[in-house]
């Protein structure tokens, strides 16, 4: 209870200069496909962030002005219970947040609409799901698309004040969360070895991927998000996985876990499907697996992290330089962004109570300072952090490399290279695929550290190594 208490109470100081109410709304259940037969249950991160109660149809109001709080949600009746069990009171699950008033959920709307009658100022989040869009997009008088975020800008509606405040507290993760974020990378770690185990050539990789996602029941919620474990590691969000395991292939495995708490974790590795990598494969992963390195060598409070992704860009270029696959000075590559055409996304991404932490309100607004400006260049432009790195800070560490036929046939049409790329010796890694290596990394005073106890094989060598012992 204290603890949502001193968050709340930190955000009202954050908003002294604004006037009016905040509304907080948490998630309803969703049906698959009907009513009781409804997608698994999963709270609103804000909601958890500062309310912590865990249940469906729940809403808050905080008055910035009296300090008066309320939260809403109606107590189970007897129909409900028969199914359920006994369930605790609205008033009592306020009360563990800290919260001494609380009134059934249709009175949610009437208050809203009674402060906007008299003039009030009302201040919510873009909104993550559907049912909350109507909710909101009703009381404010808005279309319902509205109030999610518009792209990577944020929500022009939402309250941009609000927005601010609850990213300032959300990127800076305090003792209680960073001992729950490493307690889920331990069952990451847990999933992502069995899925290394589960590798044999002919075996279906959704085999693989029912192993490592029990895991993930066994130990907490679930997935944080949709597995991507696939041989054509240039399709970044390959979610199927109906193909049997092939002798000389690269399967990159991409999965995180999602605690009882709803902490993430997220991990990349890639592995040759017989457990040892080809000298073509090895050269690649030795340039990503160094990207890595360097890139958590320079994670450190006052570092800006676009930084750090254009130090990774600079050294995968001077390591394909080395394999002749590009050619001419690494900086002026870097300048041009020439490393978008093997590595079209980021280095990386805030992570929480998400695993994109934050990004449905608004991606600039998370992940850059005020005075940083998103690039438009293929690969630096979809950096999701690019902010400075403050103690606490959250974020993924994923070099990766990529060999994307249709985007290398078109930059060669094109001739987006200006000349740097060495499309002849390009050809013999069409069929390549891709490599990401990924791991989570918390910015410490002194420096950053992986999370969790123990560290994924990644060298390569160590790769092979635990690969023959599995």
């Amino acid at each position: 209870m204290n603890k949502f208490l001193q968050r709340r109470e930190r955000l009202r100081e954050l908003l002294a200069g604004e006037k009016g109410i905040v509304v907080f709304l948490g998630n309803v259940d969703s049906a698959a496909q009907y009513r009781d037969n409804a997608y698994k249950w999963r709270q609103d991160s804000n909601w958890l962030y500062f309310y912590g109660i865990d249940e469906p149809r729940f809403a808050a109001v905080m008055d910035l002005e009296s300090g008066a709080e309320k939260v809403y949600a109606d107590d189970f009746e007897i129909d409900d219970i028969i199914w359920t069990g006994p369930m605790p009171s609205v008033a009592s699950l306020a009360a563990g947040a800290g919260v001494s008033a609380s009134a059934p959920y249709a009175a949610f709307e009437s208050d809203v609409a009674a402060a906007l009658a008299a003039g009030r100022k009302v201040h919510w989040l873009p909104v993550s799901r559907w049912y909350n869009a109507v909710k909101i997009g009703a009381l404010m008088g808005l279309d319902p698309a509205a109030c999610f975020s518009a792209g990577k800008k944020g929500c022009p509606h939402a309250s941009e004040a609000l927005v601010r405040a609850v990213v300032k507290m959300r990127l800076v993760k305090d003792a209680d969360e960073i001992a729950l974020l490493d307690s889920v990378a331990e069952i990451g770690y847990l999933m992502h070895t069995t899925a290394r185990k589960g590798i044999r050539i002919g075996r279906i990789e959704q085999e693989i991927v029912g192993d490592m996602e029990g895991v993930t029941l066994a130990h907490g919620w679930g997935t944080s998000f949709a597995t991507i474990l696939t041989q054509h590691g240039e399709i970044f969000h390959c979610h199927s996985h109906e193909f049997p395991v092939e002798p000389g292939r690269l399967l990159l495995v991409d999965a995180g876990a999602e605690s009882n708490e709803h902490y993430a974790s997220d991990h990349t590795r890639t592995y040759p499907s017989g457990g040892r990598f080809t000298s073509m494969q090895r050269d690649i992963y030795q340039i990503v697996y160094e990207c890595n390195e360097l890139a958590f060598s320079l994670t450190r409070p006052g570092v800006a992290y676009r930084d750090v992704h254009l130090a990774a860009a600079r050294h995968m270029l001077d390591g394909l330089g080395a394999l002749g696959l590009v050619r001419g000075d690494v900086d002026e590559m870097v300048a041009d962004g020439i490393a978008g055409l093997f590595m079209p996304h980021g280095l990386g991404h805030n992570m929480g109570l998400d695993v994109h932490d934050m990004e449905d309100l608004g991606e600039d607004l998370v992940g850059y300072d005020p005075d940083q400006v998103r690039s438009s260049q293929l690969g630096l432009g979809s950096l999701r952090m690019a902010r400075r790195l403050v103690p606490g800070n959250v974020i993924t560490d994923e070099p990766g490399i990529y060999f994307i036929p249709a985007l290398i046939a078109q930059w060669k049409a094109a001739g987006t290279d200006k000349g740097r790329v060495c499309y002849d010796a390009l050809e013999k890694y069409l069929g390549f695929g891709g490599i990401r290596l990924e791991d989570d990394v918390l910015v410490t005073p002194e420096g950053a550290c992986r999370l969790g106890s123990r560290r994924l094989p990644i060298a390569p060598d160590d790769v092979e190594q635990a690969m023959a012992e599995d």
